[in-house]
């Protein structure tokens, strides 16, 4: 009896050790995690805010905001309106270093059957005596008209209208993979990679941090860092949090430069 005991012991233990291996393996760093976005709890709704017509603000808020047109009188199209002007939620963004994760779509991880685009994170190492850490990100970019889904506001012809759909993936992007061939569509990074045009970025940092970002400093991305060059590729990585914002502002240049985004 007790030797049926010991093994009754013994399969029960080879029978946890084989059940909890795949689970240690799904929780490691491949590991795709998201949830899908609530409309209600997930979004930033006070961020619409101030409202405006024209020139006047019928409905202020503590937030920054740029100048809007004098004139109450707009076009859409060849049918004239009024300017009404408020923050739209349009868009929506996952930042990831794991390729074909689609975090905003309940961590969804999808195959395309070949290799490609695996981002990292690696470091520390020396430059100029310090040690900073380099990452790579890719970024999925959705269409999400959340206003007029949920019909708050019916009455705007020029509201952006649709369904949720993914516009955009960077892991299919070789312009997103190399820095040598993101130089196409910014040969002009070349003028900004020296320390000088580096250290003029706090400028645009006390701005942005104090009310807007300076229009004129357009290389800067506020205090996260350069927006050269315009991939997933961030060489003064301080943090996910830090990185993945300024890989979602150079993906946003990136668009309005290729002209995908022209008219948001």
């Amino acid at each position: 009896m007790t030797h049926l005991r010991k093994l009754a012991l013994v399969l029960t233990a080879i029978l946890g050790l084989a059940t909890a291996t795949p689970a240690m393996a799904d929780a490691g760093p491949g590991r795709c995690t998201g949830s899908f976005v609530n409309p209600i709890t997930d979004i930033c709704w006070s961020c619409l805010f101030p409202i405006s017509i024209g020139g006047l603000d019928i409905w202020p808020s503590s937030r920054p905001d740029p100048d809007n047109p004098d004139l109450p009188v707009c076009l859409c199209g060849l049918r004239p309106g009024i300017a009404m002007g408020f923050w739209e939620p349009v868009r929506l963004a996952d930042v990831s270093m794991k390729p074909w994760c689609f975090v905003n779509l309940g961590g969804m991880k999808l195959d395309p059957g070949f290799d490609i685009g695996f981002r990292s994170i690696s470091g520390p190492s020396a430059v100029g005596g310090a040690s900073q850490y380099y990452s790579s990100w890719h970024v999925h970019w959705y269409a999400y008209p959340l206003i007029y889904w949920m019909e708050i506001v019916a009455d705007f012809l020029c509201l952006e209208s649709g369904s949720i759909d993914i516009l955009y993936i960077s892991e299919i992007d070789p312009l997103w993979q190399d820095s040598e061939l993101t130089a196409i569509i910014n040969p002009e990074a070349v003028l900004f990679a020296n320390p000088l045009a580096l250290a003029a970025c706090a400028a645009d940092c006390v701005a942005s941090t104090a009310k807007l970002p300076i229009d004129e400093m357009f290389w800067c991305a506020g205090c996260q860092g350069s927006m050269y060059p315009m991939n997933g590729n961030v060489s003064a990585s301080i943090g996910h949090v830090q990185a993945s914002r300024l890989v979602l502002s150079r993906f946003a240049y990136k668009l309005h430069r290729e002209l995908v985004a022209w008219g948001t």
